[in-house]
């Protein structure tokens, strides 16, 4: 995970006074936040959401626990008027084995510190990460183009995804004061499993039969994927989406085949 940055002001000269603070501004969704305005004094604490997604190997997680509890005391500190902390949908999954489990129990105690905080504040679980900033998926392109396999997960464990932008309308809509002490939700609302999602995305660059790699080779390819990314392509979420949802938002990509769609629009434009 990379350590939280120095808090990122936009500001502009609108008559309603509006500024917004970010944690970690330089990430994937700090690039995508820097570019939008809310109205007040809000800080959006987004540090540690570049391990909120699927796409990278698990090596993300690395030193998370300890960066985020940092990360999450100093943005406690802000003299905003409102505080979202952007947190994992993944918690609903129970994860009962550690390294994961352990990862879950840190990310509940960030969320707990900031609800308890001094700061109005609410929470808002963002559902795995993927769009058109992902670095991890312009990677996963090029390795589907030379059939290269990828580690899948079971088919039958399903999990809930939210694109990029997405997310960034989710946290600016919970920043809201009747929000404060809240626990929100922010999902594309469709659970599919990994395997899906990739499987599609590899034939939308041109890999018709996309490979997995076999559970046999798991000691093997331990090498290479870390046990934390075994461990969440394995782990299912509820059938039902997660709720409370972010009051007034909907998801653009409700659809995960319209939100890849967008992604490679993007990338070719």
């Amino acid at each position: 995970m990379r350590r939280v940055q120095r808090s990122h002001r936009v500001a502009d000269d609108a008559p309603e006074a509006m500024s917004l603070l970010l944690s970690d501004a330089r990430s994937e969704l700090g690039r995508l936040l820097v570019q939008r305005r809310a109205p007040g004094k809000v800080h959006i604490n987004i540090a540690g959401q570049q391990a909120n997604t699927l796409l990278h190997d698990g090596h993300a997680w690395k030193g998370f626990a300890r960066a985020a509890l940092a990360g999450v005391r100093r943005t406690l500190r802000t003299d905003a008027n409102m505080l979202v902390h952007a947190s994992f949908a993944f918690v609903l999954g129970e994860p009962r084995k550690d390294p994961l489990r352990s990862i879950a129990a840190a990310i509940l105690e960030c969320e707990q510190l900031v609800l308890a905080g001094p700061v109005p504040a609410c929470v808002v679980r963002l559902g795995y990460l993927y769009g058109p900033e992902s670095r991890d998926l312009r990677a996963y392109r090029a390795a589907f183009r030379i059939g290269r396999p990828y580690w899948a997960g079971p088919r039958e464990a399903a999990q809930y995804h939210l694109h990029q932008l997405d997310a960034v309308s989710a946290l600016l809509a919970g920043a809201k004061r009747r929000n404060a002490e809240r626990i929100l939700y922010a999902t594309d609302g469709k659970p599919l499993s990994f395997m899906q999602f990739m499987d599609d995305f590899a034939r939308r660059v041109g890999n018709r039969f996309p490979l997995h790699v076999p559970r046999i080779a798991t000691p093997l390819i331990k090498l290479i994927v870390r046990e934390e990314h075994m461990q969440q392509a394995a782990l299912a979420m509820p059938a039902r989406a997660p709720g409370p949802r972010v009051p007034g938002w909907k998801p653009l990509f409700a659809d995960y085949r319209n939100g890849l769609d967008q992604i490679l629009e993007a990338w070719d434009a």
